[in-house]
């Protein structure tokens, strides 16, 4: 094993005597189209350092070579067409190997031996520059030119296209925020080299072995203002963290030598990123001042993955290039099902054997472009493991457009649909990821922002005792009224006053959510709350985040996901705080009251406390909510592993002191470290109590 390939994941190991073949030599033959697609599709892989070092080296062939790769790195699920993996199954068919890369590609001396997408600027693809057209280096030297005179660029990668522009230049990220509507999202930002990225967050071992892996994500990471260059405001705006990357492809290499650059997707908001040079053109011409092209075909479109560092280990917070479709191993073979998530952050998984893949990041599902990416990602990805699922799989909620089609398509294939609850799913992927028997029950601790619930109502702060099989409810945050439902996530102000209102506490002008709100809004919404007219009850964590954030005058409307919780989290920094009491009432389903959450916050905020001490009390407290309710349900049931799901869980703070109070209380804690806790890891969660419930059918019949 020491000696496996560089790029091997060695999953299994078995020894069996076979009888001798005659053969007297080694050789790769041709697969012909053969096969039944059980092979493991290869993600993308980040620039080796040889190929790094050809790449800089005026002597060698490939000097400057954008597209120089090897068989330990360069660009494969993004490429490949069809399997079996072979050249003529991936878009590098159109590219004949001359002479010299043929010679490397049949000799197996060479580190280019079968290297699939092996190319050179005499054979291989190549790039311009738009306005021009300006070809090969010099269109890459007039990119440069143009980044560094502040102007923004659409750049074709390896997955996608990246706008770009210098991340050191507040007009340049401010311009480029305003074309794309991006309100206060952060940008990620591309470092040249390890010491330039130093020189932007804070980074500990544990961030640098992340930023490093061969899958290079974005790692998010303290900022640092303090050293040249400094980063432009506009770039992660109101946040204590950046996302930071590395150059992982020869293009980045070549564009980022001189600069810091801002690499966000290639897309409008709510758009799939452009993968196609044509559209590039029509959709991001009014994004950008110039264009980089390059004439290789992308198959399927791959985000950057996202993570971050939390008690030294990595947490998936988007799960793509780099990874995708990489398989977590299930531990025990089952039917194959393919689960189709939720509609946020949505991912497909597809089961195979006891193996799990999970496809690239699809974005949200609100318009037609995203759903069109949905249903091109089941077709290439069941077409590249050549499986019929036995199943469909998908969420409970009836307004999903992902439960739509799949109640659509298990109809038209005749294969049973499986609905399964939200958060169970959220728990059931942590279960999987750690390779839980399928009976195990363990206390799953689920909070986000919504799902639906099968009484109708939303949940999301919820305690579930659960395993792949089954769940029961055991306890919950106390509902809160949610003023318009799902349209209340974007104005953080309404969910205050209804949380305030629910808490007894009067609207008083000196609260900040209350001073964001006009008298009319006011008025509306004490008429809504009082009749109850369009106003759901709900138990979501998430938006009792929002609601504090929105009271202490941190967000009162949000400009993208998760926003009044992130600022609410950088706030609170890393001081610990002092919990607001907290206490376990009625009998199972247990009630965890938030009333007297929001009233002690407010008192806090009436005695003069600063935002970013209520926030650390506040932080501690939801701690504190996990710690209680856990033992509450170890009380009655003897239960001691806590399994922590969903996206509030993408959180620093909470995790890690969750994930402390629950081991000092002598849990067993499980986190999610594969897979994202946020709805982007849910269709694996779904997809194995899928094939549970398939086996306990199968079971009975």
């Amino acid at each position: 094993m020491a000696d496996a390939p560089v790029l091997a994941r060695i999953s299994r190991v078995d020894a069996c005597e076979i009888d001798t073949t005659g053969e007297r030599a080694f050789q790769v033959a041709g697969s012909g189209g053969r096969g039944a697609g059980s092979a493991a599709i290869p993600a993308d892989v980040s620039l080796c350092d040889d190929c790094r070092r050809e790449l800089l080296d005026p002597a060698d062939r490939r000097f400057r070579y954008p597209f120089i790769n090897c068989t330990n790195c360069g660009p494969r699920y993004t490429v490949i067409e069809a399997t079996p993996y072979d050249r003529i199954r991936t878009t590098m068919a159109r590219f004949p190997l001359c002479p010299a890369c043929a010679a490397e590609y049949h000799d197996p001396r060479s580190r280019r031996f079968h290297a699939e997408p092996n190319a050179c600027p005499a054979c291989g693809p190549e790039v311009w520059f738009e306005p021009g057209p300006v070809r090969r280096d010099e269109g890459i030297r007039q990119s440069v030119r143009w980044l560094t005179n502040g102007l923004i660029l659409a750049i074709k990668g390896v997955g996608g296209f990246h706008l770009a522009c210098r991340a050191t230049d507040e007009a340049a990220v401010a311009r480029l925020r305003e074309r794309k509507r991006r309100g206060n999202k952060p940008f990620a930002v591309m470092a040249a080299d390890l010491a330039q990225a130093m020189r932007i967050a804070h980074l500990s071992a544990d961030h640098i072995t992340a930023l490093t892996s061969r899958e290079r994500p974005i790692v998010l990471a303290p900022c640092r203002q303090d050293l040249d260059p400094c980063l432009a405001p506009a770039v992660a705006p109101g946040l204590a963290v950046v996302g930071v990357m590395l150059p992982y492809s020869p293009l980045h290499e070549l564009l980022v030598e001189a600069m810091p650059l801002v690499m966000t997707s290639g897309n409008r908001s709510e758009e799939p990123i452009a993968i196609d040079n044509d559209d590039a053109r029509t959709r991001l011409a009014g994004l950008c001042d110039g264009f980089l092209f390059h004439d290789r075909a992308i198959v399927v479109a791959c985000d950057d993955s996202v993570t971050t560092v939390v008690d030294g280990r990595p947490v998936p917070i988007r799960r793509s290039r780099g990874f995708a479709p990489l398989p977590v191993a299930l531990g025990r073979s089952g039917p194959a099902v393919l689960a189709t998530g939720a509609d946020v952050k949505a991912t497909i998984c597809l089961t195979q054997g006891d193996q799990a893949i999970l496809s690239h990041h699809l974005g949200d599902q609100e318009t037609l472009e995203t759903q069109d990416a949905f249903r091109a990602a089941v077709t290439h990805l069941t077409a590249l493991y050549r499986v019929r699922p036995a199943a469909i799989v998908t969420d409970l909620h009836p307004g999903y457009f992902s439960t739509g089609w799949a109640r659509e398509a298990a109809r038209a294939s005749g294969v049973p649909l499986l609905v399964v609850q939200h958060h169970h799913a959220h728990i059931a992927a942590v279960l999987a990821e750690h390779r839980r028997p399928p009976d195990e029950r363990v206390i799953g601790v689920a909070f986000d922002g919504t799902g639906y619930g099968p009484d109708g109502t939303i949940w999301g702060g919820e305690f579930l005792i659960a395993s792949m099989a089954g769940f029961d409810r055991a306890g919950h945050l106390s509902p809160a009224p949610l003023p318009g439902g799902d349209s209340a996530i974007r104005y953080p102000r309404k969910t205050a006053l209804a949380y305030l209102a629910a808490a007894g506490v009067p609207w008083a002008p000196w609260i900040p959510a209350v001073a964001a709100s006009s008298e009319t809004e006011r008025r509306v919404l004490e008429r809504q709350l009082e009749s109850g007219l369009q106003v759901v009850p709900t138990t979501a964590a998430g938006r009792l985040f929002d609601a504090v954030a929105s009271i202490i005058g941190l967000r009162h409307e949000a400009g993208y996901e998760a926003e009044p919780a992130m600022v609410l989290e950088a706030t609170a920094g890393e001081i610990p705080g002092l919990p607001y009491p907290v206490a376990v009432a009625g009998d199972p389903p247990f009630v965890l009251p938030i009333g007297p959450i929001i009233r002690a916050v407010v008192r806090d905020l009436e005695t003069g406390a600063d935002p970013g001490t209520i926030a650390a009390r506040f932080h501690a407290t939801v701690v504190r909510l996990v710690a209680v309710g856990a033992a509450a349900i170890r009380t009655s049931t003897g239960i001691g592993v806590v399994a922590l799901g969903g996206g509030a869980f993408q959180n620093g703070l909470l995790l890690s002191g969750a994930r402390a109070a629950l081991r000092a209380d002598g849990f067993e804690v499980l986190v999610p470290e594969l897979v994202p806790p946020n709805d982007g890891g849910m269709s694996l969660g779904q997809a194995v109590i899928g094939r549970e419930r398939l086996r306990s059918t199968e079971g009975a019949a």
